[in-house]
């Protein structure tokens, strides 16, 4: 299983408000090939860490394509770039994030340029377990072990993430 985690907090001039320009990535990852297969509800969560940007809209969806691990993490970065995301700094509020959670089972310290799978701060994320949780609740991380509810029970209950 593929998975992506979508997230957004700031409007966009061409989609507008944070919930549809995540409606328009899933449009835009379907026009270049990567088939959705499962998505999560949206979710709302506040930003991490804590700052005075706007709360977020986060979903996560289970992807099949061709592309290898480097050249999907490569074609979300291109979506974001076309949906006006800039990376200036770590944490800043974002028009759109499309992160590559996990690969199957792939398990990958990022050497030779690929990027690190599973992500590396999914545990401990809310905004990506929870709507995890909708897609395949019986998933397993690759690297741990730890099954989605124990990663679930883990969460900090000051970091909630809500269906809208």
């Amino acid at each position: 299983m593929i998975l992506i985690a979508l997230g957004a907090n700031l409007p966009t001039e061409r989609f507008g408000e944070p919930r549809a320009a995540c409606e328009a990535a899933l449009a835009e990852l379907e026009a270049r090939g990567i088939r959705v297969v499962r998505r999560s509800r949206w979710y709302r969560s506040r930003p991490v860490p804590p700052s005075g940007q706007p709360d977020y809209v986060n979903g996560v969806v289970a992807v099949e394509t061709t592309l290898d691990p480097r050249a999907l993490l490569a074609e979300l970065h291109s979506i974001e770039a076309a949906f006006g995301r800039e990376r200036r700094e770590k944490g800043a509020a974002r028009t759109l994030d499309l992160d590559l959670i996990a690969y199957h089972e792939r398990v990958s310290d990022g050497g030779a340029g690929g990027p690190v799978l599973p992500h590396p701060r999914l545990a401990s994320r809310a905004f990506v377990l929870r709507p995890l949780s909708d897609v395949a609740p019986d998933w397993r991380h690759p690297a741990s072990g730890r099954t989605l509810a124990e990663l679930l029970a883990d969460l900090d209950p000051e970091a909630p993430a809500l269906p809208l």
